[in-house]
């Protein structure tokens, strides 16, 4: 019987077959899957932030794209993944609310996708797979076993990636 190791908001987690793990709630929020498919370790971030240089209180590492991503290659690592191997999937980014202006600020959900991907290609991680940006929310769920990563979205399709 396998486990459904869940994460919270800026929070991570790994896990190895046969758990499973999820994020629910992705707003602006993005999840990052990271996985080493050789050894079938899979990691998730729910970041918040795209960069944790602009705030003055960030303890919280998992909290940003910038920070969070490393920290968990890092704890990935420990599990024995491979940095070299490792491949991304991602979700989330939304525009949940509708605003008058486009104010920089208010487009949390596009910086925290740009931020993840330029963090990722800084790090020469390969993105297969993203289901991002629009204005719903989504839960995810990665199977380390199959490589798969299944997006939930109310009254929307199952997405299987």
């Amino acid at each position: 019987m396998n486990n459904l190791i869940k994460v919270g908001m800026a929070d991570a987690n790994v896990c190895k077959p046969p758990d499973v793990i999820t994020t629910l709630g992705l707003g602006s929020c993005v999840g990052i899957v990271l996985y080493d498919p050789s050894v079938k370790i899979a990691g998730l971030v729910h970041i918040m932030l795209p960069d944790s240089t602009k705030i003055l209180n960030n303890s919280n590492k998992y909290k940003f794209a910038d920070t969070g991503i490393d920290m968990l290659i890092e704890e990935m690592s420990r599990l024995g993944a491979s940095k070299r191997k490792l491949v991304a999937k991602i979700a989330g980014g939304a525009q949940m609310f509708a605003f008058n202006n486009n104010l920089e600020m208010m487009r949390i959900g596009d910086r925290n996708v740009e931020a993840t991907k330029e963090k990722l290609k800084k790090l020469g991680i390969p993105i297969l797979a993203e289901d991002t940006g629009e204005n719903y929310g989504r839960t995810i769920e990665f199977d380390p076993e199959t490589g798969l990563m299944t997006v939930k979205s109310f009254g929307r399709d199952l997405k299987i990636l």
